[in-house]
């Protein structure tokens, strides 16, 4: 008896990512966050608990933090999606990148690429927040390090920055 394997569905997916225009054929159910990791090599987005709970693979999706363990890839074509690899436009790192390191927030590092596309979400729309907003826009990313007071002390030295570059 003969074994056949079985052929996967794919489909033709468009998608703009971190500036972008990217096609590829993948499978119709397939979640944005294997689709950047696996298919385009985008591997700062970390897969956590792929129930949307833990903010490890927030990526931001027309400007907005969206986690993309929840996101069936094929019904974004239109929007724009930036990982934390799409931050880094010269050889400067980002701003939020930059507190992260100076302050020692990235501990183990995992969840990080989510803590830092959450705050610069929130940065885009609103270059001033307040410590309250920060700790806000945060609030679904989760450390399994246990380690907020470093994250914390990169929050205040981001507030402290924005008010440098504000006068």
């Amino acid at each position: 008896m003969a074994v056949h394997k079985k052929e996967i569905l794919r489909i033709p997916v468009k998608l703009t990512v971190n500036g972008k225009k990217v096609e590829l054929l993948i499978p119709p159910y397939q979640l944005l966050v294997h689709v950047l990791r696996d298919e385009l090599g985008l591997t700062g987005t970390k897969v956590g608990c792929d129930d949307g709970s833990c903010g490890a693979c927030t990526v931001l999706v027309d400007g907005e933090p969206m986690q993309s363990c929840m996101m069936i890839a094929s019904m974004w074509q239109d929007a724009e999606i930036t990982t934390v690899e799409g931050l880094v436009e010269t050889t400067e790192m980002d701003l939020v990148q930059k507190a992260f390191m100076v302050n020692g927030a990235s501990q183990c590092g995992y969840c990080t690429p989510g803590f830092v596309m959450s705050l610069k979400a929130l940065l885009r729309r609103n270059p001033t927040p307040t410590l309250e907003e920060f700790i806000d826009s945060i609030s679904g990313n989760f450390c399994r390090c246990t380690g907020y007071m470093k994250i914390f002390k990169a929050l205040e030295w981001l507030l402290q920055e924005n008010k440098k570059q504000a006068s």
